[in-house]
């Protein structure tokens, strides 16, 4: 077998490159820090929404004001929005 028959060896990468195994979430918006871990740990089972906090406050909202919708129009928007946003990524179901 002769050398050119082998495969060359691949640079390896450097240690500065990959420090970490994931990049660190951009400040703002549903996907931060404290929403990477949890989604990190989950089992591998359990669906992760990570609009529901959102979704959570929309519903305690409407709880505290007896069922009114026209009390929490901004808890519903921020629920749109952060759906939204996740459907456009298509990392959010429908």
């Amino acid at each position: 077998m002769s050398s050119k028959d082998e495969p060359s060896p691949s640079p390896s990468p450097s240690p500065s490159s990959s420090s970490s195994s994931s990049p660190s979430p951009p400040e703002g918006g549903p996907w931060d820090q404290k929403t990477s871990e949890k989604f990190e740990s989950k089992s591998f089972s359990k669906f992760f929404d990570p609009c529901q906090e959102a979704a959570d406050r929309s519903l305690k909202c409407l709880h505290r004001n007896g069922g009114d919708r026209d009390m929490c129009v901004d808890y519903f928007q921020a629920y749109r929005d952060c759906k939204k946003q996740w459907v456009s990524r298509g990392l959010f179901p429908v």
